[in-house]
This record gives structure tokens, sequence and C-alpha cells, in this order.
């Protein structure tokens, strides 16, 4: 081996140890997280520590300080893994119709984060709730993209335009979060049949009339 192959050798060497850490450590971050999400859906942040979560993690409190420096910051990298979910698997310039129809499947990709995310809601429903504001932000910030979905629904001559679509947004909206209650109350609702008879009647319910010949 040359002189600069054994340095670059050396380099790689040198370098392949903090991969590994930083590979072991991020393992690490995502187990805690899991943890979190299964204790935060069963018994909500008030009566979930860090030292419990912690120990079922199987790190050390330190450790989880080390990736979480609070309960709060854990929070909201519960809600992070929430968001980030759904902004991977949704088109918000789509078609509103069909996008409903998906939704179905975010209960099959993560069912701990609809369970965690409706009692995260639950209990911050208060001003003064950790989570309050961001969760006010979120809902807000969902109303306005199915507003904007209808529309540019209305503008193309898709939907009717004597209905205010802030409203209609509101009322999927609630269509949406009262089913993740249900679901969670009782997981043998067959929710792929349900979402879609939502969205065929809903369907219907904004299809603009064709102008008479």
């Amino acid at each position: 081996m040359s002189a600069p192959e054994s340095a670059a050798s050396d380099l790689g060497n040198a370098k392949r140890p903090y991969a590994t850490l930083f590979a072991k450590g991020e393992d690490r971050r995502q187990r805690i997280l899991a943890v979190a999400e299964r204790l935060l859906a069963r018994n909500g942040w008030r009566s979930t520590s860090l030292a419990q979560i912690a120990r079922e993690a199987g790190v050390t409190p330190a450790g989880l300080l080390h990736h979480f420096e609070s309960k709060e910051q854990l929070l909201n990298a519960v809600l992070d893994a929430r968001d980030a979910d759904d902004d991977a698997h949704a088109d918000r310039s789509g078609d509103l119709i069909a996008e409903l129809t998906r939704v179905p499947k975010r209960f099959e990709r993560s069912p701990e984060l609809v369970g965690t995310f409706m009692v995260l809601l639950a209990e911050n429903l208060a001003p003064d709730a950790p989570l309050h504001d961001r969760l006010h932000q979120r809902y807000r910030a969902a109303a306005d993209i199915i507003k904007d979905l209808i529309t540019r629904g209305q503008q193309k001559g898709l939907y009717r335009k004597d209905f205010d679509a802030a409203t209609k947004a509101t009322e999927i909206l609630a269509f949406i979060n009262g089913m993740e209650i249900q679901w969670l109350l009782d997981p043998s609702i067959p929710l792929t049949e349900v979402y879609q008879g939502y969205a065929e009647s809903l369907a219907r319910d904004l299809a603009a009339q064709p102008s008479p010949t």
C-alpha cells in the first residue's frame, strides 16, 4: 500500500468510530421517541415521567437528557414525528377527495402516533398548557390547507360556490379528528369504508351543478 493510500485508510478508520457513535446515538434517540409515543398514548403527558421513559427505553436519565433536554422538548419531538409523517405522505396541492380516502393509511403506518396525538391534544386544550399554542397553530394550518383546496376547486368550477370554504374545512377536520377518537375506542371500525363513504358524500355535496344548456 502506498503512503497516500495508507494515510487515506488511517483517516477512514479514524472517521468510522464517529460514524458508528452517531448511528448508535440516532438509534437510541429513535428508541426513546418510540417509548415516549407508547407511554404518552397510554398514560398522557401528566402521568408520564422522563425517568419512566428512560427506564423503558433502556437508557439512563442522563442519557435521555442528552437527546432531549426537557419533557417539553420531548413532547415537541413527538409532534415533529407526526408532522413529518403527514408531510411525507400528503399531497397538499392535490385533490381533496382523493386525499381524504388516503387518510386511513396513516392509522396503518403509525397507530402509536395517532393515539399519542389525540391524547396530547386533549391534554393541551387549556391556553396555559405547554403544547396549546403549537397545537392550535397546527389546527389553523390544517384548516387553511383544506380551505385552499376547496377554494381552488371553486375557482376552477369543480365545486359549488354557494358555501363558505373555511366553514366546510372546519367540518372536514371535525370528521377526521372524530374518526381518530372513535378508532382509538374501537380499532375494529372499518376505516377505509367509512372514509370512502364520507369522501363520496362530500364529493356529491361539493360538486358544481352543470350549467343548463
